[in-house]
């Protein structure tokens, strides 16, 4: 199977256990999904995220309703988890969360490896339009959590 890698890091500002507890409250990832989206969880079947946690969401891309179905694979606080897909609108959707400290900074970085159906049309579909929105949706992440965290910085130094 041909698959597609998307690499990236950031950096956060705040202690790797703040991070890392943002990232473990799955409804945190609405906020991190492009409003485009229509991203919604629909349901998370423990009341903690651990591995074996399944998430259900649903969102619409390009207009078409999706349903997707990931579960938490490895769970490792708090320096990483992965991710995959049970089911949903990939072949394959297998995405490394890590975290590093680094004093009071932290830094994150996101592996997902992917694949779509439908062989060579999948591919092609890849290159003309799904690797662009992939992009777009970790472009929009990545800004969204600097100015999530920024404003948690502010709100902390503010309070001592």
């Amino acid at each position: 199977m041909k698959f597609h890698t998307l690499r990236r890091e950031q950096w956060i500002d705040l202690p790797i256990e703040t991070v890392f507890a943002f990232f473990a409250d799955a409804h945190n990832l609405e906020t991190i999904t492009p409003p485009w989206l229509g991203f919604r969880i629909l349901r998370v079947d423990s009341d903690e995220v651990r591995e074996g946690t399944e998430i259900r969401y649903r969102l619409r891309l390009h207009g078409l309703p999706i349903y997707w179905r990931t579960e938490i694979r490895q769970w490792n606080p708090p320096y990483r988890f992965v991710d995959v897909q049970r089911s949903g609108p990939y072949r394959l959707w297998h995405h490394t969360h890590r975290f590093e400290a680094h004093g009071d900074r932290t830094k994150m970085i996101d592996i997902v490896r992917y694949a779509l159906p439908f062989g060579i049309l999948g591919r092609f579909v890849h290159a003309i339009k799904v690797r662009n929105d992939v992009l777009k949706i970790f472009d929009y992440r990545r800004q969204r959590i600097d100015q999530l965290f920024s404003d948690q910085r502010q709100t902390v130094a503010a309070n001592t």
